[in-house]
């Protein structure tokens, strides 16, 4: 299912709700996934880790409610899950959460837009590193994987121009590095199953408090 993220309906930012409004306990830490899509990563997440908070962000509103569905059923208090254009959502996001709750972040097998067009349709974008930079806390981790390594090299281009996060899964390979999470995405699952690699990368947010980039620029063409 294709969203497109740069059409009129998706322009308008639909605010993040307050912890406090999402969860029993809402000062407990929270990871962040980002483009959730059925949530069963999450929904599996929180029923191993009921110290924690977990949050998924997804474009496609039909994902969010069958997610939403599935917590009803489990009765869990502890994941939300929330449609939103991630972009648009957390640039207004920071005044919603207090700098010290979000600890992990997640953005797993993202769309690829292959072609050089939508690339812009891609959700990292450097308005997005710009967010992250904003809401995470010092120490806070942020993990990619994608089995698509033209995405996984944009997607590290990015953030290391931003200079605000060092990468802590220094390895000789991308497919070296192992998922730090004991839950598999349906698409982890699939692509291990036909034999196929997975780049992985890890990163923490350093103390560099503003992003070296400007969310208009097309960073791939500087």
């Amino acid at each position: 299912q294709h969203v497109n993220p740069l059409s009129r309906f998706f322009q308008i930012p639909i605010p993040l709700p307050y912890p406090s409004e999402l969860f029993l306990k809402p000062h407990q830490p929270i990871h962040l996934d980002l483009g959730s899509a059925r949530g069963k990563f999450l929904l599996e997440m929180a029923e191993m880790r009921k110290d924690w908070n977990f949050l998924g962000l997804e474009i496609r509103e039909s994902l969010v409610r069958a997610a939403m569905a599935d917590i009803e059923k489990k009765q869990l208090n502890n994941v939300r899950f929330h449609f939103c254009n991630i972009n648009k959502s957390l640039e207004i996001c920071p005044s919603n959460f207090p700098n010290d709750l979000i600890k992990t972040v997640s953005i797993q097998f993202p769309d690829p837009w292959f072609k050089r067009r939508h690339h812009k349709r891609r959700l990292i974008q450097p308005s997005l590193i710009i967010s992250l930079c904003k809401i995470l806390p010092l120490g806070s981790e942020l993990f990619l994987q994608s089995d698509v390594l033209d995405l996984m090299n944009y997607m590290l281009l990015l953030i290391d121009k931003s200079s605000c996060f060092d990468r802590i899964s220094i390895v000789d390979s991308l497919t070296s590095v192992d998922n730090p999470f004991p839950v598999r995405t349906e698409r982890e699952n699939y692509v291990i199953n036909q034999g196929l690699p997975i780049y992985r990368v890890i990163f923490k947010r350093n103390n560099i408090k503003y992003p070296l980039l400007d969310k208009y620029n097309d960073s791939l063409s500087s």
